[in-house]
């Protein structure tokens, strides 16, 4: 997993995107990872949700600026208190595009999710432009709150690891992905298989026991290359959706392929992408369709991390400026950090 790309996380102002920076840093910490943060603006329309309201819609450009300044100093003094040093960067424009032509330069892009406005709502708004859908690397997610609105206290350390696991080339990249990041945590790693309800049905055992032999088929590979890894397996009856978002309530983080030809990997296209990207109150991490895409025609083919895919300069995207900040003062982060998470208050 490790290389030499960074970690980029968006913000813009809102606690969800500086809990997001939050766990970025934590991961880059442990991983040996650089860490990137980006603050993305448009005016005038992307004024009124962003920024937390600090400005008009009309507002001009040099007051945008100046306020992605300050966000990305509190985003930085976060990274900064934790031991990670950070590089800054502005985007300006439709952030979706600038989003998926960055993350060919990344290891991990993370964002943070949950209400209406701002960049989360830009990132993850329609299949058709989502950047877990279309992004050269994986995506995690990091909710902000659950559905009732209560804060979602985020661990320094990630012990449960769950996956959602089918036969499709989406969903196999998931698993050794998640392998991957459960043994660089030292954490256990649930595989999870969906199956229909099977209740009722003439041979509902033979059934079961097909899905069970398919999913020991893909463990297998797993286990021989990921040894000292505790891999438990489990096969639910039901939607895919459900049963990862059930699993995000008691696992630091949930891994799911983004596209496929149905199971878990087919979950995340039109509405029920919303489902478990919206209802769940863990990270979730997503192996995006033009990650894999390639595999289409040959398995093979299938990147075997971001290092291999091609980088662009920052120079070569437009809208993208990179630009030091000043990292704003302790007391600021720990009135941020008191926001974000209930366990520091």
């Amino acid at each position: 997993m490790i290389n030499d790309k960074a970690i980029l996380v968006g913000v813009d102002g809102s606690h969800a995107s500086y809990k997001a920076t939050w766990w970025a840093a934590n991961y880059a910490k442990h991983a040996g990872l650089t860490l990137q943060i980006v603050c993305a603006y448009s005016l005038p329309s992307y004024a009124a949700v962003s920024f937390d309201a600090t400005y008009t819609a009309m507002g001009d450009d040099n007051a945008a600026h100046s306020d992605a300044q300050e966000i990305l100093s509190k985003a930085k003094a976060i990274a900064d208190e934790q031991g990670v040093e950070a590089a800054t960067l502005i985007v300006t424009g439709d952030p979706a595009s600038v989003f998926v032509e960055l993350s060919r330069n990344y290891n991990l892009i993370v964002i943070g999710n949950r209400g209406k406005g701002g960049l989360a709502e830009r990132l993850l708004g329609t299949t058709s432009s989502s950047l877990p859908a279309y992004a050269y690397c994986p995506i995690v997610v990091v909710p902000y709150t659950d559905d009732d609105g209560n804060l979602m206290h985020l661990n320094n350390t990630i012990t449960k690891v769950a996956v959602g696991s089918d036969e499709s080339k989406w969903g196999l990249k998931a698993l050794e992905i998640a392998a991957d990041f459960a043994t660089c945590w030292d954490a256990e790693l649930d595989v999870l298989s969906a199956v229909p309800n099977l209740k009722g049905i003439d041979g509902e055992d033979d059934v079961l026991k097909s899905y069970e032999d398919d999913l020991e088929v893909r463990i297998k590979p797993l286990q021989e290359s990921h040894p000292n890894l505790k891999i438990n397996k489990r096969i639910v009856s039901g939607p895919a959706v459900s049963a990862l978002t059930k699993a995000s309530y008691d696992h630091d983080v949930v891994v799911v392929g983004s596209r496929g030809r149905g199971g878990f990997t087919g979950l995340l296209l039109g509405s029920t992408s919303q489902g478990l990207l919206q209802h769940a109150v863990g990270p979730v991490y997503v192996v995006p369709r033009k990650y894999v895409e390639a595999a289409e025609s040959r398995l093979d083919t299938v990147p075997s991390s971001p290092a291999e895919v091609p980088t662009k300069s920052l120079e070569e995207i437009a809208g993208v400026e990179e630009i030091p900040v000043t990292k704003a003062e302790p007391e600021v982060v720990k009135e941020i950090e008191k926001t974000i998470d209930p366990e520091r208050q």
